[in-house]
């Protein structure tokens, strides 16, 4: 009994020496299956400015460690020198555990510490979902680029109908953890992600952040969330449509006041983005057909160079006015509306008013229809 006890006084002095981390301190312990030796790792967070590296190692005998320090918790990803795999994991206090296996997120796995150990559930109830979304995206990549190029809008509207009954499913799994796990740092990312890409309106984000504990709303996350409902309520549905200009690709400045129609779409996309280049085919159809019974568009591009924007435009036939600042995101008008994902739609009546965003296919068709009343 005496040596048992020794036993568990020692195994406990040993751990605490192995863990004597301070309260914002962190490592990040991990296995690199199948990459080789000598490798670099990279620990990376994203700023505003882009991605900034906090720590740097080398994989020896097939591990690596990383250090660093947060304040708070905050998203961040080890990637290797030369390899596809990036890994999102949380930096938070304590001992992560990483076990990579190169070339496949779905196989590796994460935990350590509270955060990641629930990252990692997530992770592994919502597999059946991402492994069908894998699945589909290689048997259907090919067959999504020869419909683009030929501008088969059957084939790319099946697909793309295809593709958004995985996303629901993933949405639907998303929001049922974000509410059962409010204290949880990644509900409050999951939602950040939700606003982005626009899939909820600002009234359901806010009642999803409103159910979080109150520590999590006051992240780095959180406080975006804030930042972003209170910016978004000037561009929501029911509001005037803000007015601005830009130049076209010819030089001529171009303003939405001067552009509405009986129905006005303002289409944000770029020449780089894959699902705006594979709608462009169903909204070429839409002004064709409705264009001249009183629907205008005008195009607001994120794209940087002149010359691909340009090119887009001749290649995909789009024959409403388009406009751009090249500026990638820093686009004014892209910040101005509050646009943080692409393919974005704003749909304006005859008084310029929103009255829908982000309707694609069926639905944007729909809508006009009702909206110019057109039996």
């Amino acid at each position: 009994m005496m040596k048992k006890v020794v036993f568990v006084f020692i195994s406990a002095i040993l751990a605490i020496g192995c863990n004597n981390l301070k309260d914002n301190e962190f490592v990040i312990s991990g296995t690199a299956n199948g990459i080789k030796n000598g490798k670099k790792v990279f620990l990376e967070v994203q700023t505003e400015t882009g991605s900034i590296a906090k720590d740097t190692a080398i994989v020896t005998d097939g591990k690596f460690e990383l250090r660093g320090i947060t304040k708070e918790l905050d998203l961040g990803f080890v990637r290797f020198e030369n390899e596809q795999i990036n890994m999102p994991l949380i930096l938070e206090h304590g001992t992560i555990e990483l076990n990579i296996v190169k070339d496949s997120l779905q196989k590796s796995t994460l935990g350590g510490t509270p955060n990641n150990e629930m990252f990692q559930k997530f992770n592994t109830d919502s597999r059946a979902i991402s492994d069908k979304v894998v699945k589909f995206e290689k048997d259907n990549n090919a067959i999504m680029q020869k419909a683009q190029m030929s501008q088969d809008t059957a084939t790319i509207n099946r697909l793309l109908k295809e593709y958004r009954k995985f996303q629901d499913e993933m949405n639907i799994y998303s929001k049922k953890f974000i509410k059962e796990n409010p204290e949880s740092y990644l509900s409050v990312l999951l939602l950040e992600n939700f606003l982005m890409r626009q899939y909820l309106t600002p009234e359901e984000v806010k009642t999803y952040f409103e159910g979080l504990d109150i520590n999590i709303q006051n992240t780095k996350s959180g406080s975006k969330i804030k930042a972003a409902l209170k910016k978004i309520t000037g561009v929501n549905i029911g509001k005037p449509a803000p007015n601005f200009s830009a130049p076209s690709p010819e030089g001529k400045t171009i303003y939405l006041k001067e552009s509405l129609g009986k129905v006005t779409i303002i289409d944000f996309w770029a020449s780089w983005c894959g699902p705006c280049r594979a709608e462009n085919p169903n909204v070429v159809a839409l002004y064709k057909e409705f264009h001249d019974k009183g629907l205008n568009i005008i195009g607001v591009s994120l794209d940087k160079e002149a010359s691909k924007w340009k090119e887009a435009i001749a290649k995909d036939g789009l024959l409403w006015p388009q406009v751009s600042n090249l500026k990638h995101w820093k686009e004014p008008i892209a910040l101005q509306y509050n646009v943080e994902s692409i393919p974005a739609t704003f749909i304006l009546d005859a008084k310029g008013n929103i009255v829908a965003k982000n309707l694609r296919g069926d639905a944007l068709r729909a809508k006009v229809v009702a909206l110019l009343e057109v039996k």
